[in-house]
């Protein structure tokens, strides 16, 4: 099997789509909506890692016309040459071009930064950002592991700088309704929370040899921290999410955004203990390391939640490929990207079967949520405000850090259990060394 750059962009645009980022404007739409701003008056922003999630906050970014890119930095000069033609096209000034993400944070002029590369380098990256005194709108999951999401914590409230994590779900009017609805208790006592995403468009990743690194990539540089390897193209752009050298699979890169809706929803944050199983069910002999099959029980007080995950499958939960249902004892309230409904237990009175609450009819999709997201983002940094954040890191780090707990229960193979206090698991040395970054080719850890 063949993969081919076609297939790549085709996986991507299918990936898009599952995001939700179903309708991102054309250049020329985003270039006739900037209205003149004056020079002074325009938030500058640069973008580090300019491919998938980190491109389409830029585009969005740009819609508001008090908001200009000045900069862009990604290993892969095929990708910034590409960018910065199409950033030339909605704002007509070109901006300045790094490969070293580090010379493009010199710039003082630049008030604030996206960080859209893979998750193993959203730590360090961000760190270096705030400490040169920017803002910082970086992608989930927050970090590659749950200490660099305690030392990102820690940078975001020593610099006190504006951080937004990409949960963009967060800025969307129909989840805002459904977790009223949730928490105005007419669900009853809600006993399980059920979390997934079920992705059908996920063919297996094809093994490949390794090669030279295309031509224009600083590949050391694209490594960074993370162990050193030859260059095999199913670890680089896209695909990285699937290797544990760069992030955590499908439980890191979709299991936050619901994750995040979960605890919000019901007041959580940390569980009690943590079990999980699954492992390479539908694709065992493809190339990618997580588990393309994954089931984690959560628990906390006073209900559990179980995330689940598949690929190559669509039948999910109530026939939704992803979402989260809230099972009271009076309802069911199920809620994804399309919209929220409700599923009614039923009661015999006077002989006749009733519903225990009003059937609400089912509550669509508002409006595209990225654009509010990133607007949100750019109000605090105006209002320099963090608390007008939807998505502030606090928030990031309790998706992630909980996303992170799944995959070291699955790693481990045991129950493991959660201490608040100590932020570390009880009596399980295993458990705990996974909660480490391990920072490899002379980088080190960022210190805060």
């Amino acid at each position: 099997m063949k993969t081919t750059r076609r297939h790549f962009l085709q996986n991507s645009a299918l990936a898009a789509t599952g995001a939700g980022l179903v309708s991102l404007p054309t250049l020329e739409a985003v270039a006739s909506q900037r209205k003149k701003t004056s020079a002074n008056d325009k938030l500058q922003i640069g973008l580090i890692g300019a491919n998938g999630m980190g491109w389409s906050d830029l585009r969005s970014h740009l819609l508001m016309s008090d908001v200009e890119c000045v900069a862009l930095a990604d290993v892969d000069q095929n990708v910034l040459d590409k960018r910065a033609a199409d950033v030339q096209t909605m704002q007509q000034n070109k901006p300045q071009l790094f490969k070293d993400y580090r010379k493009l944070l010199e710039n003082k002029d630049i008030d604030a930064v996206i960080i859209g590369t893979p998750d193993h380098w959203h730590c360090m990256a961000m760190i270096d950002a705030v400490s040169a005194g920017k803002h910082v709108y970086v992608e989930k999951p927050l970090a590659n592991s749950i200490e660099e999401c305690n030392l990102m914590l820690a940078a975001a409230k020593k610099y006190n700088k504006i951080v937004q994590v990409g949960q963009w779900q967060r800025s969307g009017s129909h989840y805002e309704k459904a977790i009223e609805y949730i928490r105005s208790g007419k669900l009853g006592n809600i006993r399980l929370v059920k979390v997934w995403a079920y992705q059908g468009w996920m063919n297996p990743v094809p093994v490949r040899p390794d090669s030279a690194p295309p031509a224009g990539v600083d590949y050391s540089m694209w490594l960074g921290p993370a162990p050193k390897r030859p260059f095999n193209p199913n670890r680089f752009h896209f695909n990285f999410r699937w290797f544990w050298d760069y992030a955590g699979g499908l439980m890191t890169d979709w299991g936050v955004h619901e994750i995040d809706i979960a605890l919000y929803a019901m007041n959580a944050k940390a569980p009690k203990s943590v079990m999980a199983s699954g492992g390479k069910l539908a694709y065992p002999d493809d190339a990618s390391e997580t588990p393309d099959t994954l089931q984690a029980v959560y628990e906390y007080d006073g209900f559990n939640m179980l995330w689940e995950h598949a690929t190559g499958i669509d039948g999910g939960n109530y026939g939704r490929t992803e979402g989260i249902a809230f099972i009271g004892n009076n309802a069911t309230l199920v809620l994804n990207r399309d919209g929220w409904s409700l599923v009614p237990e039923t009661e015999t009175k006077n002989g006749i079967k009733v519903y225990k609450v009003e059937n609400i009819p089912n509550q669509p999709r508002n409006g595209d949520y990225l654009n509010e997201h990133t607007k949100n983002f750019v109000q605090a940094i105006r209002a320099n405000d963090p608390s007008l954040l939807k998505c502030g890191i606090e928030t990031g780090s309790i998706a992630a850090i909980n996303a992170h707990m799944g995959n070291i229960a699955y790693k481990t193979g045991r129950k493991v259990y959660w201490d608040p206090a100590t932020k570390g698991f009880k009596d399980d040395a295993q458990a705990n060394a996974l909660l480490n970054a391990h920072y490899h080719n002379g980088w080190k850890l960022p210190v805060v």
